[in-house]
């Protein structure tokens, strides 16, 4: 029975935590302007995520180290320092991204400036890495997100016909009113919104946190397999709302507030005060998974003692990394940048990283000195080189759309 729970409050946080700023702005913006002829790339992304994390995920299992540890050791200083940069450079914009979502969600709640609560966001968030046990994050916060399938229950409610949404989603094509370069900046930018690197790197590490042994690898694959498709299913919910409200009516997403019209619309006050628990919960949660990944990462390339699983004080750098991280994130957020065009702009910047992080993770899960008999089987290295050749695509392309098309205008 106790097997039982872990499995079901494992997925339910999976569930819970695989929506963030960037999949409820990227996705709510694609359906009020493109409709569902882009849903093929959630699914697309969620395969790709599910791989590459059940791959970290095994390699902390069966290693007991995380994956820039192994990355550094395995590939070298060099290339070691270069994937650290590059995910480090997203994960610290998603982080400030994050930040503004929790302010924009307190803002819709108080009707106080967003950026009134960024400085008071940012030391709430260091307060809760610094002294919140890891499991109490990973859960509580995951569990609270699980409000978001407030999203779900509006688009049964405002009842769509289902019949021509699964025909355009079968059959996608660019409107007639799109460009296809734009088309095609967006299926990138949902795509790495799916597939944001610091997600794989907070998975390896809170293996580790958490003390998985090769025995656990039944319990990360359930979490993987099934919550993080389930997650996908949110962000399909939350495209076809506002594919239903907001594109009939040419209402393009520039705030979050316009990301929770179609759930105001369909289920009033109620979904109203979920949707915005969903928010607080999801953006707050996520800023404390890219928060300590950045610490993560940062010190696990340098041989620093790390992790919540230690004293402050022995894990110093680490929790200094993370104290820094916050306030860069609140600096650059109170030069009034917004964080809706923020969030935009990280999950494009993040397809362009997705080569560096993804390819060293599929090298290592085919070590036999760390993995032993749980290397990559032929199934795992197939959907890993056919992953890699897509994040290599959307990578190089990513930033002449995002030049050419002016961030998708």
């Amino acid at each position: 029975m106790k097997k039982v729970f872990a499995v079901a409050l494992g997925i339910l946080t999976a569930i819970g935590g695989f929506v963030d700023i960037g999949d409820l702005v990227t996705n709510a913006a694609v359906g009020a302007r493109f409709g569902v002829s882009l849903l093929w790339v959630v699914p697309v992304g969620v395969l790709g995520i599910c791989v590459f994390a059940e791959m970290s995920g095994r390699v902390a299992a069966v290693s007991g180290r995380a994956t820039f540890d192994l990355i550094r050791e395995r590939l070298g200083p060099r290339m070691g320092l270069l994937n650290l940069l590059a995910s480090m450079a997203v994960t610290f914009l998603t982080l400030a991204a994050e930040i503004g979502g929790v302010a924009l969600a307190l803002e819709l709640a108080s009707s106080v400036n967003a950026y009134l609560w960024i400085p008071f966001v940012g030391t709430a968030l260091w307060i809760v890495l610094w002294r919140v046990k890891f499991a109490v994050l990973e859960n509580a916060f995951g569990l609270a997100g699980l409000a978001l399938i407030v999203f779900a229950v509006a688009a049964w409610q405002l009842g769509p016909d289902w019949g021509e949404l699964a025909s355009q989603a079968a059959m996608p094509s660019v409107p007639a009113t799109e460009d296809v370069a734009v088309y095609a900046y967006y299926a990138v930018a949902l795509f790495g919104a799916a597939m944001t690197p610091y997600e794989v790197f907070f998975f390896s590490s809170g293996g580790v946190e958490e003390h998985w042994k090769p025995e656990n690898l039944k319990l990360m694959r359930a979490n993987v397999f099934i919550g993080f498709p389930l997650g996908g299913m949110l962000s399909v919910a939350i495209a076809v709302s506002a594919a239903t409200v907001l594109l009939p009516r040419g209402i393009e997403v520039a705030t979050l507030g316009q990301v929770a019209m179609p759930v105001v619309a369909a289920t009033g006050k109620i979904g109203l005060a979920l949707v915005l628990l969903g928010f607080f919960a999801a953006t707050f949660g996520a800023a404390c998974e890219t928060g300590l990944s950045v610490g993560y990462s940062v010190s696990q390339y340098f041989g620093w003692q790390w992790g919540k699983f230690v004293e402050p004080l022995r894990a110093a750098r680490f929790h200094t990394v993370v104290l820094l991280s916050c306030v860069a994130a609140v600096g650059l957020l109170l030069t009034t940048v917004d964080p809706i065009m923020l969030t935009e702009y990280s999950v494009v910047f993040s397809a362009v990283a997705l080569p560096l992080t993804y390819f060293p993770i599929l090298v290592v899960a085919n070590d036999r000195t760390y993995m032993g008999e749980h290397v990559n089987g032929r199934v795992a290295n197939a959907l890993g080189v056919v992953y890699l050749v897509i994040v290599l695509v959307a990578s190089i392309a990513a930033i002449p759309l995002m030049i050419l098309t002016k961030a998708g205008q």
